[in-house]
């Protein structure tokens, strides 16, 4: 019998304005949206963070007062869940995310892997901002990783491009993942412009480049053209994610009403594949995660 899928629910992402788009962006709004989330089937949730205040929700966050409010508001509403925060920052000072870390000690933060130039053209060929390299050479890599061994916090490798899902691979090998840090995890980002396109046929070849024992799932950008890729995602035995962090679409192109929703056509996906969801307990075994305390 395949294994259960688990299902992660990006909650909200970096910029979209809540002004112009329904994101969550407070403590009890990221509860609220968690918890429709939680109960669709989703065991963990990716967090960004967002600055609070009149017209300031579209603004990133590194307060770790901040994170304590939406962390603890998310963890009420959501007995059980598992807590995977975002670290994306530009340049060399990761004192923010480090310090977001050691606060609330996640279970899960993103260790982005390697360096992209983040691009994106608008149809009249003009650049749609400032062509900009998100960089992450292995140096800041090592110091994301000693924070999160210190913090008892599990790795999830984000993986933009073909190269950089061959890097985990490397990092792996050269005891880069401490021992007590969980399996190896690798997120496949697939539709950002200058990363892997959200394609069903490059996705099928990924897996083959895994460490040894690795889980791995896909986050896929776009609109109504990623569901039949979540659906090969189920069925190759990733585990899956969406959220509106991804995409405000459903499968039939139709504007999502909200992160539950996105998460039981994703609860879909799994079921079709033949795959049962994973409760939290389940994922946390799956991803050599230690059992969820009193306070979880």
């Amino acid at each position: 019998m395949s294994a259960p899928a688990i299902l992660t629910c990006a909650l909200t992402g970096v910029l979209t304005d809540p002004r112009q788009h329904p994101v969550p962006v407070t403590p009890a709004q990221m509860a609220a949206e968690a918890r429709d989330a939680f109960h669709a089937g989703a065991s963990v949730m990716h967090v960004h963070l967002r600055a609070q205040g009149p017209g300031r929700g579209h603004l990133p966050s590194w307060d770790p007062d901040v994170a304590e409010d939406v962390v603890g508001a998310i963890r009420h509403a959501c007995p059980g869940v598992i807590i995977n925060l975002t670290t994306g920052v530009i340049g060399p000072d990761i004192s923010g995310p480090a310090t977001c870390i050691r606060r609330v000690r996640p279970e899960i933060a993103a260790c982005n892997a390697g360096s992209l130039n983040y691009l994106k053209l608008k149809a009249d060929g003009q650049w749609a901002w400032p062509p900009m390299v998100f960089d992450n050479p292995v140096a800041k890599v090592q110091q994301f990783l000693d924070v999160m061994a210190e913090c008892g916090t599990h790795p999830e490798f984000e993986c933009f491009d073909v190269g950089i899902v061959r890097s985990v691979a490397m990092y792996v090998q050269a005891g880069m993942l401490r021992p007590g840090m969980g399996r190896p995890e690798l997120n496949f980002v697939m539709g950002v412009a200058s990363g892997m396109p959200c394609d069903a046929d490059l996705l099928a070849l990924l897996p083959r480049w895994l460490p040894p024992q690795a889980v791995w799932q896909a986050t896929l950008i776009g609109r109504a053209e990623i569901w039949p890729v979540h659906q090969r995602v189920a069925e190759l035995g990733g585990m899956l994610r969406t959220g509106l962090e991804d995409t405000f679409y459903l499968p039939g192109g139709e504007r999502a009403p909200g992160n539950g929703a996105l998460i039981e056509a994703l609860a879909d996906c799994a079921r079709r594949a033949g795959r049962a969801v994973a409760t939290p307990d389940q994922a946390r075994g799956m991803l050599g995660l230690p059992p969820a305390g009193p306070s979880t």
